[in-house]
C-alpha cells in the first residue's frame, strides 16, 4: 500500500512552512495589538477610483477584456513602468524586457526555475525575505547566506561567498528590506557591484518598497551599476492594491525566452482583467498622489514606534531606523531567544515576528520584526509600551 509520505515529491521535504502565517492565526482576536503582519494599510486603498476604472474598462473593451491574452503581459501595461523606470531611476529598460507576474512572489518562482538546480548554490542576505526562501527552497539549492548589516551587506562576506561557491544567483531586497527595514547605502552598492563584476553570478534585486520613501537619499539601483547582470523584481503591491496580484520581471535579453516559457508553463499570463483596470487606473488617476498619501501615513506610524521605542525599549536593544518601507527590525542581547519574548508577548495581547524563520538554517534567533504600517498611532505606543516592559523583565534593565 501507498504509504502517505511516498504521494508528495522530495522537494517538499525541503519547504519551510510560513511560520508568519501561522502566527497571524494567534492575532485575529481584536484585542490584539499586531505588529506582526506585513501587509498595506487597507484604509489606504483606493476603492472608488478602482471601481471607476473597472467600469471603464468593461464599457470601453467588453468581452476583450475577459479573454485569454499574451503571456509576456499588456503591453501597454509593461510601456507604463518602463517610462516609470526612466523617470523615477533614470534606467532604460525596454518594455519588451518586462513579463508581468502574478505578484513578485511569482517572479521569484519563473527565475528560480529557469535557473537553479537541485545542489546549485543560491546566494541571499540574511535575513532574508520568508517568501524568497520559500520560492527558492522548492528547488533545493544550497544555500550561501551573506550577513545583512544596518548599512547594507558585509562586502567581505559577499566576496569569500561569490569566490567560494559561485552561486548562480544572488537575491536581496536593497531598499527597505522585508524583514529588516534596512537599506543598502549608495557606498555599500557600490562596494557590492564591485565585488559582483569580479563574478559570474546574477543579483537578483527585488524593489517592492522603493517608492515608499519618506525620508533620506534617493538610492540608484544595481541597475544601474550593472545593467546586463540585474534582474529587477516589481510590484503594484504595495502602492496599489495587493489582491491584484500584478507584479513583473525586467532581466536581460538572454533570460527573456526561457522566464516566458517558465510563464506559459506556470499559468498562460496572469488576469488580464486586472492588468487592465490597473492600466486604466494610471491612466485616469494620479499614481503619484496615492503614494504621496501612503508615504504621509507611514511616516507618521514609522516615528510613532520609532519614538515608542526610544522611550520604552531597553538600551540594549538595538533597532533599525528605516526612511520607508513598512518594517523596523529589533536585534536583542546574545541569549534573549525572540520566541520566548514573542510567548510572553501574545499573554499580553501584543504580537511580532521572531526573527528566526528569516535565517535559512531556523536558527533560534535573538531578533524580531516590528510592522508599522497597520496599527494606528495610539495602538503603537500602547504595544510598544507592552513589549518593552518583557524586554526589560527579560533582559534585566
Amino acid at each position: 500500500m501507498l504509504q502517505p509520505d511516498s504521494l508528495f515529491s522530495d522537494r517538499m521535504a525541503d519547504v519551510p512552512k510560513s511560520f508568519i502565517r501561522e502566527i497571524l492565526k494567534t492575532t485575529v482576536s481584536p484585542e490584539v495589538i499586531s505588529f506582526a503582519g506585513g501587509l498595506p494599510n487597507r484604509e489606504l486603498f483606493p476603492i472608488q477610483e478602482v471601481r471607476q476604472a473597472a467600469v471603464g474598462v468593461l464599457d470601453a473593451y467588453g468581452a476583450e477584456a475577459l479573454q485569454y491574452a499574451t503571456s509576456e503581459g499588456l503591453y501597454e501595461l509593461r510601456q507604463w513602468i518602463s517610462q516609470r523606470y526612466r523617470s523615477q531611476q533614470q534606467l532604460d529598460i525596454h518594455p519588451d524586457n518586462i513579463i508581468i507576474t502574478t505578484g513578485s512572489q511569482q517572479g521569484l518562482d519563473l527565475i528560480a526555475k529557469i535557473l537553479i538546480n537541485e545542489g546549485d548554490s543560491l546566494g541571499l542576505e540574511e535575513p532574508g525575505y520568508l517568501g524568497a526562501i520559500q520560492a527558492f527552497a522548492l528547488y533545493r539549492p544550497s544555500f550561501r547566506p551573506v550577513p545583512l548589516h544596518f548599512d547594507g551587506l558585509d562586502v567581505q562576506a559577499l566576496a569569500r561567498s561569490l569566490d567560494r561557491f559561485q552561486p548562480k544567483l544572488f537575491y536581496t531586497v536593497p531598499s527597505f528590506q522585508n524583514p529588516s527595514g534596512i537599506s543598502h547605502s549608495n557606498a555599500n552598492r557600490d562596494a557590492v557591484a564591485e565585488v559582483f563584476r569580479n563574478s559570474c553570478t546574477l543579483l537578483i534585486e527585488d524593489n517592492p518598497y522603493g517608492e515608499i520613501r519618506f525620508s533620506g537619499e534617493q538610492l540608484r539601483s544595481y541597475a544601474a551599476r550593472l545593467p546586463d547582470r540585474t534582474v529587477l523584481l516589481g510590484s503594484f503591491s504595495k502602492i496599489f492594491v495587493p489582491g491584484f496580484r500584478i507584479g513583473w520581471i525586467a532581466a536581460p535579453d538572454r533570460l527573456m525566452e526561457k522566464l516566458t516559457v517558465a510563464k506559459q508553463a506556470a499559468d498562460l499570463h496572469t488576469n488580464y482583467f486586472a492588468q487592465r483596470v490597473l492600466l486604466q487606473y494610471l491612466q485616469t488617476s494620479s499614481i503619484d498622489e496615492h503614494i504621496t498619501r501612503i508615504r504621509d501615513v507611514y511616516a507618521r506610524q514609522k516615528q510613532a514606534m520609532t519614538a515608542a521605542i526610544a522611550r520604552e525599549f531597553p538600551a540594549s536593544v538595538r533597532c533599525s531606523n528605516p526612511d520607508g518601507g513598512m518594517f523596523l527590525w529589533a536585534v536583542l542581547p546574545d541569549g534573549i531567544p525572540a520566541r520566548e519574548v514573542f510567548d510572553a508577548a501574545i499573554k499580553e495581547n501584543v504580537a511580532f515576528v521572531p526573527g528566526d524563520p528569516f535565517y535559512v538554517d531556523g536558527r533560534a534567533a535573538s531578533t524580531m520584526r516590528l510592522n508599522f504600517s497597520c496599527v494606528d498611532e495610539d495602538g503603537i505606543a500602547e504595544g510598544i509600551a507592552r513589549l518593552g516592559t518583557i524586554l526589560r523583565t527579560r533582559i534585566g534593565e
